[in-house]
């Protein structure tokens, strides 16, 4: 596996002319990940809400597992969360009744349980609603107007969805693990995941940065497919009336993209091409995904930033908001600034 260079995908609001130092420790990056549904306080699956620093998710579940004796497969989490940062997330453990675990005696570096409770499911991914961000711009080189503008901007319009850079790996190392699966090598199941991932998640995001570049990514279009704010669903539009417009102005429904795959696309004839036009650009990818059978696929090309503040303190910003499962805190950030972490 060799280095993939990632393209400099484009802004909505123009290049930022601040720069500042992210991450400078793990609490200047802080997520704390909602569920979105109640617990029953019964069933055969311990629910622990975790707060850990310095971990990351495969490997907490992991050490639950061992503590549990139980197959790691038998654990359940949500979405993976950052190592280098202080996250809350929650992790179903499947534990029959009268065989429950004392969690508080658990002993796991960089690792504290908050609450335990019962559910009657396994966590599974993408169950969550979204999560809550707290984040320190740092040695930022100017806090004026320019900042404030793209500040009010960002929480009023949203931002273009990308996904993260860490979607693609150190040096985009998991866009050369999808070129390799493509060629022909074999790889882990997990290894696979996380390359057909990364490809589709790149084709997406040129996608998107074709409607960002003639200003229609938060602008629906006669034959795009509208995507529900926060939900995954998605219905077509044949023509723009009043009322969709409104929904549209308000964040409520976002034109979406295709997260590329075998199977018909969706939009309309015109969408549907532009779409073709960029992806054909990328044969290797395209018919990559295909071959492996991934499925076609909506994602919203717009992000909207729920709840979102900032505070100054000194020559740091700390910026507060929420975003709906699936939406990158990157993808927030470099609309505001060019950041070093």
């Amino acid at each position: 596996m060799t280095e993939y260079a990632l393209p400099n995908w484009q802004r909505a609001i123009g290049e930022p002319v601040l720069a500042c130092r992210i991450k400078k420790e793990n609490a200047d990056f802080q997520l704390s990940e909602r569920l979105g549904f109640g617990l029953s306080g019964d069933g055969e699956h311990d629910y622990l809400q975790i707060e850990k620093e310095g971990a990351n998710t495969s490997w907490v579940a992991s050490g639950l597992a061992r503590f549990a004796a139980i197959a790691v497969s038998d654990v359940g989490f949500a979405g993976l969360k950052d190592r280098h940062a202080v996250t809350t997330q929650w992790f179903s453990v499947r534990r029959p009744a009268g065989h429950r675990a004392d969690w508080l005696k658990l002993d796991l570096e960089g690792v504290r349980v908050l609450q335990v409770d019962r559910h009657r499911r396994k966590l599974r991914r993408g169950a969550h609603s979204g999560n809550d961000f707290r984040i320190a711009l740092r040695n930022l080189t100017e806090t004026g107007d320019g900042l404030r503008e793209r500040l009010m901007e960002v929480r009023d319009g949203g931002v273009p969805n990308y996904f993260g850079e860490q979607r693609f790996g150190h040096d985009g190392g998991n866009l050369a693990l999808a070129r390799d699966l493509f060629a022909g090598q074999r790889l882990s199941r997990g290894k696979r995941s996380i390359a057909l991932s990364a490809a589709r998640s790149f084709l997406f995001n040129q996608i998107l940065q074709e409607r960002v570049r003639n200003g229609t990514w938060n602008t629906l279009l006669p034959g795009d497919c509208a995507s529900l704010d926060g939900s995954g669903s998605f219905f077509s539009v044949a023509g723009i009336d009043s009322e969709l417009e409104r929904r549209s102005d308000e964040l409520d429904i976002h034109p979406s993209g295709a997260l590329w795959g075998a199977g018909d696309l969706q939009t309309g004839a015109k969408v549907a091409e532009r779409e073709e036009t960029v992806v054909n650009r990328f044969p290797e990818f395209m018919r990559g995904l295909v071959n492996k059978r991934v499925q076609q696929a909506r994602r919203a090309l717009r992000l909207a930033v729920r709840s979102f503040t900032w505070e100054r303190d000194g020559d740091t910003i700390w910026l507060r908001f929420f975003l709906t499962r699936g939406g990158f805190a990157t993808a927030v950030l470099r609309e505001i600034v060019n950041y070093e972490s």
